[in-house]
């Protein structure tokens, strides 16, 4: 069963977490939402979450895909988490997926872990790229980094996310349950 990692930080983006998860759930993937605090998590709409784990007992685990949602502050709060700077280091070093949405790609630019790949992102953060490295796309795939623009892309984003970790056959299989025509 592929394993996916979402953390989950006070701010985080309600339409980015909540379809993203549904969707990788429905596929099969085991996801885990992991808070970067205790309890509930307030999102920036005012919907409280309750993770599944809180993310230090999951540091060590083994996953396939790390996935960033954005929202603020979730971003920021995530951005300043020495945890999450040091699982994208570590992902990256495996080789391993990583996705981020909204405004989360500054988080793998502190990470230091972009180099030249290509990515989009929320365009109040598009100052933060490099213009040749930004991309005016709703989802960019660039090898293992996976990057959308917005919570109005966050399904096409999260069936992105089933092709590369299911294939099409699943894709489709999500696809058609769901009624999606994208």
């Amino acid at each position: 069963m592929k394993k996916v990692l979402v953390p989950i930080a006070p701010g985080f983006e309600e339409i980015e977490t909540i379809t993203v998860v549904d969707i990788l759930r429905r596929a099969g993937a085991r996801v885990i939402m992991a808070g970067t605090v205790l309890g509930l998590v307030e999102g920036s709409r005012g919907i409280n979450i309750k993770p599944d784990e809180l993310l230090d007992s999951v540091m060590e685990d083994d996953f396939e895909l790390i996935y960033l949602p954005g929202g603020q502050p979730g971003t920021d709060n995530l951005k300043k988490d020495i945890r999450i700077e040091n699982l994208l280091k570590r992902m990256l070093k495996q080789d391993k997926l990583i996705a981020a949405i909204c405004a989360a790609p500054v988080i793998l630019k502190k990470a230091g872990i972009l180099k030249n790949q290509f990515i989009t992102c929320h365009p109040s953060v598009q100052s933060e790229f490099k213009p040749e490295n930004y991309l005016i796309e709703r989802v960019v795939v660039d090898g293992n980094l996976i990057t959308s623009q917005s919570p109005g892309t966050a399904m096409e984003f999260a069936l992105k996310l089933v092709e590369i970790l299911f294939g099409l056959k699943r894709l489709q299989i999500i696809r058609d349950a769901i009624l999606a025509q994208i």
